[in-house]
């Protein structure tokens, strides 16, 4: 559909005829612009002087195409419906030093448990269209990286370039969940899944899990724990030369009693497919639904009807500067 943004600019259109009226004794070599490179042809003087006091049917042309972009004709595309229903997920990953472990089997290889995470969780978050996501990372302590969106593209690209030590080397288990239950505060229609994912315990952070455990139930949050690690350390990463093993750091019990406090499930993610079982849980909550909502594209067009009205001023220079050189001294 084709519309104006602004059609009340076109009341402004009977404006150069208003103005030869109120000022007719103004000579119209007087409203022009003098360029001095022209003066030795005697142009104004010839050629402008003479004109009458009236606008011709080229520079009404002209005015007109300049009104109608200034007006901003738009063209609208037939509308498009958003995503209505969805969930509410929030993903706490964990960059602690113990993250650096190369224990994790990823195609054929061994690699550190932070990237066979991002390897993972990437696929899952490209999966999750019609959800909104968002993403804390924690170390020492928790912080937001990414609000609640539906750019889940977004939430992919911050989630790559997270890096161990972002947020210190230590474990803040309960400054993680108490961020998410913040950020799930002002959202009454909403899953409010929390997908918590970490190998080692709670070493610091302001909030003891327990306490944030207790305001996440009040809230309703459903949190889904995810024990990253094997059990057999392979002792290169870095973390595992300063003198800790790979698996058994992992605090399973709290990670257990979190999930099952809160209506979640508990993984223990050995290898990937230990972690891809969470896909199969998440797709069977029930989405929440919200008004329906729709958008039109639109392209504005007024640089269509702007580039002509330059090209007839081109012309109209053109036509008077010939005619003016023709003219006899």
């Amino acid at each position: 559909m084709f519309e104006f943004s602004w059609p009340w600019l076109f009341i402004l259109l009977p404006l150069p005829l208003l103005l030869l009226l109120l000022k007719p004794q103004v000579s119209a070599a007087n409203q022009r612009l003098r360029i001095p490179s022209f003066a030795k042809y005697n142009l104004v003087q010839r050629t402008f002087e003479q004109r009458p006091r009236r606008l011709n049917i080229f520079e009404w042309v002209i005015w007109l195409l300049l009104v109608i972009a200034a007006a901003n004709p738009t063209w609208l595309d037939d509308p498009i419906s958003l995503p209505n229903e969805g969930r509410d997920i929030m993903l706490a990953v964990d960059l602690s030093g113990s993250m650096t472990e190369q224990d994790m089997a990823y195609n054929g290889r061994y690699v550190d448990r932070l990237t066979m995470v991002k390897a993972v969780l990437t696929d899952f978050i490209e999966q999750r269209q019609g959800d909104r996501l968002g993403l804390i990372l924690f170390g020492d302590t928790a912080f937001l990286q990414t609000p609640l969106t539906r750019d889940v593209q977004t939430v992919s690209k911050m989630l790559s370039e997270s890096q161990i030590g972002l947020v210190g080397r230590a474990t803040a288990i309960g400054d993680a969940l108490g961020l998410s239950v913040k950020r799930f505060a002002n959202k009454e229609q909403s899953n409010r899944i929390l997908v918590l994912l970490t190998d080692g315990k709670n070493t610091a952070g302001n909030l003891q899990p327990e306490e944030a455990l207790l305001l996440a139930r009040e809230e309703g949050i459903k949190v889904y724990t995810i024990g990253v690690g094997s059990d057999n350390a392979r002792g290169l990463g870095v973390f595992n030369m300063l003198g800790a093993s790979g698996g058994s750091n992992l605090d399973e019990n709290l990670l257990k009693k979190i999930a099952d406090q809160t209506g979640g499930l508990y993984f223990r993610a050995k290898d990937v497919a230990g972690l891809a079982q969470i896909y199969a849980e998440l797709d069977k909550l029930e989405p929440i639904s919200s008004d329906e909502q729709t958008f039109r594209p639109q392209s504005s067009l007024f640089y269509y009807p702007l580039l002509i009205a330059l090209l007839f001023m081109s012309l109209q220079i053109m036509v008077n500067t010939l005619r003016a050189l023709k003219e006899p001294s």
